[in-house]
């Protein structure tokens, strides 16, 4: 009896042992681990821009990149001849604040080899005067300041040709400097200044030629203000550029195509009115 008494206590024991066990928490995972996913990691980047309107359209987009894990510190320069060297240097992750032709530029002159990533907008250049209302009226004489750096030289010198206003040298293209000006019937002079400073000079001069990012900054609206305007189909188009080494990397790439979206495209729209134009 006693026999039969022992063996239903160790069964009932067993049985109880195996239910605490089944109902135990599971052991966390070695090493710190546990049994729940890894939250996402969070990579910052550094992205240099000129205010208007690149950090604008940059800061836009930060949501959608957080939501990515990616934190976007824009990095704002009042002078963009730093910025190149800032990303070469690796200051930065990335810039926006150029077209095609001035990174061209760039790299020729200095044996850099930053690359672009997205084709953003264009920023359509504009002659603007605080003196004259028509260009028909521009005198003999008349004082016109441009951008002092060559490739928005060349660009200056082109829309004052396409304007009617002088006649460069045949083939010069972008390169222009005031030494190629083959025709100048209202015996322009002309100012290299740099091209931050130009908004400023307008009470100063007769003409002044004006990146858009420039002439929005001093509160210009270019579509109405500018005398004469580039067209739409600008070849200018700004840029997000990288270091060669860094073009795949996968921050990078979601940055690049945050700035492609419908949503950007339709910020840039409604907020510049036409002064900035998509380039996607």
């Amino acid at each position: 009896m006693k026999t039969k008494v022992r063996l239903a206590l160790f069964i009932v024991a067993v049985l109880v042992a195996t239910s605490l066990a089944a109902c135990a928490p599971a052991k966390p995972q070695e090493n710190g681990g546990s049994s729940e996913p890894a939250a996402q990691a969070q990579v910052t980047l550094k992205v240099g821009a000129t205010t208007v309107p690149h950090a604008e359209i940059l800061n836009f987009v930060k949501p959608a990149l957080a939501k990515e894990g990616i934190t976007l510190e824009v990095k704002e320069f009042s002078d963009y001849t730093q910025l190149n060297p800032a990303l070469a240097a690796k200051e930065l992750d990335a810039n926006y604040f150029q077209h095609i032709p001035y990174l061209e530029s760039f790299n020729k002159g200095t044996g850099n080899s930053l690359t672009y990533i997205a084709r953003v907008h264009i920023e359509p250049m504009g002659i603007y005067s605080k003196k004259l209302k028509d260009l028909k009226d521009v005198p003999a004489g008349a004082s016109v300041a441009i951008p002092n750096d060559a490739t928005n030289g060349g660009r200056a010198l082109l829309l004052l040709q396409s304007a009617g206003l002088l006649k460069l040298k045949e083939g010069v293209g972008i390169t222009a400097t005031p030494l190629d000006i083959a025709e100048n019937p209202h015996n322009l002079k002309i100012k290299e200044l740099d091209a931050a400073s130009l908004p400023r000079t307008l009470a100063d001069v007769d003409l002044a030629v004006i990146n858009t990012n420039y002439a929005l900054e001093a509160k210009l609206v270019p579509t109405q203000d500018a005398l004469f305007i580039e067209d739409k189909d600008s070849p200018y188009v700004n840029v997000l550029v990288v270091r060669p080494e860094d073009k795949d990397k996968e921050p990078l790439q979601k940055l690049a195509a945050a700035l492609n979206t419908p949503e950007v495209k339709q910020f840039i729209e409604e907020k510049y009115q036409g002064a900035v134009v998509p380039a996607f």
